[in-house]
C-alpha cells in the first residue's frame, strides 16, 4: 500500500486525544531488552550484503508513525525502532546499521536484492511468499472504513449499510481482498494505490475507502477534513494483517532474523513499542 503519505500503514503521527504517540529513540531501553535466552548473534557469522554492516530498506518517503520525519536513522517511529531492535538482536550496533530506499512492488518481486531485509508494512501472504521470505510478524493490524462527514457512509453502523455505496480500495492490497470479502465487490472501486483512492475519496468519487487501521487513523486525524473512522472489519482468521520483515527467497538470513524478532516479542519489546507508537483499537467498532 502506498500514497503520498504511503498509507500502507501510516497512523497518527501528531498528538490526538485516538492516538497516543510518545517520542522514542533506539537507544529507549524498551528498543534494546533482550532475554536471557535470547543473546544476540555475533555479526561476523551472518553473511550480509556488506560485511560488517546490516543493510535495511524502507519505503521512500517513510511516514509517520512508521518512520518519523522520513528519518529512519533516528530510531523514531514503530518500524524505525523495530528495525534497530531487530539490528541490535542481531548483534548489530546503531552505527552498524545502513538504511537504503526500496520500491514496494519492486520488493516483493522475484530476484536478488541489495539490502539484507526490507521494512515497510509488507502484509505476509501466500502468494508473495513464492518470490520472497518473510520473518515472523512483528505486527498484526486490521482493516478499517474512513469516510469524510459529509460523506452517504459516515451513518454506518454495519457491513450491510456499505453494501449500497461505492467503496474504493487500492488493487492488489489486503484492504481489497478484506472488502471483497466482507463488503462485495458490487460497488467496490478500484485504485492503483492509496494516493489515487485517498484522492477519490476527497473529491466524492468514492463514499468511503479501506485501508489498514493504523493509516485510518492518520488519515483521520491529520489528512481529511471531517474525517471519520466508519469502523474496522472483523478478521477473516484467527489473526488481522500480519506484516513481516522482507528477505530474499531462500535469503541466508531468513531463519535469524525470524529468531530475532521471536525474541523481541516474547521479551516485550515489540508489545512495548507498539503501545508507544501505534494506538490500540479499542474505540474503533467491528462491523458486523
Amino acid at each position: 500500500m502506498s500514497f503520498s503519505l504511503k498509507l500502507r500503514g501510516a497512523a497518527v503521527a501528531v498528538a490526538v486525544a485516538a492516538v497516543t504517540l510518545t517520542g522514542c529513540s533506539s537507544s529507549d531501553d524498551e528498543t534494546t531488552n533482550t532475554s536471557p535466552s535470547a543473546q544476540p548473534t555475533t555479526e561476523a557469522a551472518l553473511p550480509t550484503v556488506t560485511e560488517g554492516k546490516l543493510t535495511i530498506a524502507t519505503s521512500e518517503p517513510a511516514y509517520s508513525p512508521w518512520v518519523l520525519n522520513d528519518d529512519p536513522t533516528t530510531g523514531e517511529g514503530f518500524e524505525s525502532a523495530v528495525a534497530y531492535a531487530v539490528a541490535e538482536q542481531l548483534g548489530f550496533s546503531k552505527d552498524d546499521v545502513v538504511w537504503v530506499r526500496a520500491d514496494f512492488n519492486s520488493s516483493i518481486a522475484p530476484g536478488p536484492k541489495d539490502w539484507d531485509f526490507n521494512i515497510q508494512q509488507f502484509s505476509i501472504t501466500d502468494e508473495r511468499k513464492q518470490a520472497v521470505d518473510f520473518s515472523s510478524p512483528y505486527y498484526t493490524t486490521s482493516q478499517a472504513i474512513v469516510t469524510m462527514g459529509s460523506s452517504p457512509a459516515a451513518s454506518a453502523t454495519s457491513l450491510a449499510d456499505l453494501k449500497s455505496v461505492d467503496v474504493g480500495a487500492a488493487v492488489g492490497s489486503t484492504s481489497y481482498e478484506a472488502a471483497a470479502a466482507q463488503i462485495g465487490t458490487d460497488k467496490l472501486q478500484v485504485f492503483d494505490d492509496n494516493d489515487k483512492a485517498v484522492a477519490a475519496l476527497q473529491a466524492g468519487q468514492v463514499a468511503a475507502i479501506v485501508i489498514d487501521l493504523p493509516s485510518a487513523f492518520y488519515l483521520r486525524d491529520a489528512v481529511l477534513d471531517d474525517g471519520k473512522i466508519v469502523g474496522q472489519l472483523a478478521d477473516s482468521s484467527a489473526g488481522g494483517d500480519q506484516y513481516g520483515l522482507l528477505l530474499a527467497k531462500d535469503s541466508p538470513l531468513t531463519a535469524a532474523v525470524t529468531a530475532a524478532v521471536d525474541a523481541l516479542a516474547a521479551n516485550g519489546t515489540l508489545k512495548a513499542l507498539e503501545e508507544q507508537w501505534l494506538n490500540n483499537a479499542e474505540n474503533v467498532p467491528v462491523l458486523q
